[in-house]
């Protein structure tokens, strides 16, 4: 059974209510259910307990708080999350049982639109390496970072979902996530997450990789409104991404419609973990995380990929220093050493 979800924010917000339940209801325990919907064209997922019920206020005073896990926040609340899923949600209770449950109503994924179902589709997770955009342009705020510890910097980690992978050839951006990475520390509570219409068709094949169907971006901001926010939101801060340059490409293609240009340096996670792993034969997000034992949570949603990528490059700045790579400058010259040697294949 399959069913879209942008499993990030759909894992937040059932961390969430979770939680509450334990803080506010001294729930010790709960469950997932999935089950087939009466429509057969949609899926519950429901998070089940024993114990108190609640009152229909409290519910919905919880579906309409931003969701917050421990120091983390969003600002997403659990109204948000079902609304991005074309989906619904409520209370119910079990009383024959003794259980209680919240209830996400899910659409399922339709049959025809299953990976490989469109040519030319490739997963997201097999993005060709892109080297049509020079990542190590000088630009002139450069010279007054370049010195600069890696430890020391303010970075701005971000990932981007597209319609697809040619971005000179029509496809376009979807959805940017970001979060903030200040003095070694992730900053979760201030990420940017945003969908956007695409004003075209997004391929079918896509949508069970992505998540993000055509009703999730109508009526969304257009990347004219989206990019200026999310250069504000970066300024000052050194980009990072994976496989920079294919995101970095989609950003390029944008800077005459939107006036925008990203002119801060920018460092890759794919190169950089090619520098403090040369002998590793992938150099995959999925394949860099395992191997610094970190969780991948969301995986294929923007802001899910960005912080997988945050955690990486957290790991992989003492990595680099034991290489002898302490400072920005340190780190794009050993990239770009390694961009090269990829080149002649």
């Amino acid at each position: 059974m399959l069913f879209r979800s942008d499993s990030f924010s759909l894992l937040q917000a059932l961390a969430y209510l979770a939680l509450r339940l334990h803080d506010e209801f001294e729930v010790a325990a709960v469950t997932l259910r999935v089950a087939p919907a009466a429509d057969a064209q949609r899926v519950h997922l429901d998070l089940v307990w024993q114990g108190q019920a609640m009152s229909t206020e409290t519910v919905m005073a919880w579906e309409m708080d931003p969701i917050a896990t421990g120091q983390d926040s969003s600002s997403l609340t659990v109204r948000d999350v079902v609304q991005r899923h074309g989906g619904e949600f409520w209370f119910e209770r079990e009383r024959t049982r003794h259980q209680a449950f919240f209830r996400f109503l899910l659409p399922l994924v339709p049959a025809a639109a299953t990976p490989g179902t469109e040519a030319g589709f490739v997963r997201s997770d097999s993005r060709p390496e892109y080297y049509d955009f020079d990542l190590f342009a000088a630009h002139e705020g450069d010279a007054a970072l370049i010195d600069r510890p890696l430890a020391e910097l303010a970075y701005t980690v971000f990932d981007t979902e597209t319609t697809g992978l040619d971005p000179a050839g029509g496809d376009q951006i979807i959805q940017i996530g970001a979060v903030r990475l200040v003095n070694g520390r992730v900053l979760r509570g201030e990420a940017f997450d945003q969908l956007v219409d695409p004003q075209r068709r997004i391929p079918e094949a896509g949508i069970p990789i992505h998540g993000i169907t055509p009703d999730m971006v109508a009526g969304k901001p257009t990347i004219d409104q989206v990019l200026p926010a999310f250069h504000a939101y970066a300024q000052d801060t050194v980009l990072v991404a994976h496989n920079a340059a294919f995101d970095m490409r989609f950003l390029q293609l944008q800077e005459q419609r939107t006036g925008t240009r990203f002119e801060q340096p920018v460092l890759d996670t794919l190169l950089l973990s090619a520098v403090v792993h040369p002998n590793q034969e992938s150099h995959r997000l999925e394949a860099i995380a395992e191997r610094l034992d970190i969780t991948v949570i969301g995986r294929h949603t923007a802001l899910g990929d960005a912080l997988v990528t945050a955690e990486v490059f957290q790991k992989l700045i003492p990595l680099l220093a034991e290489k002898g790579i302490r400072t920005l400058g340190q780190a794009r010259e050993a990239a770009q050493k390694t961009w090269y040697a990829r080149l002649k294949y």
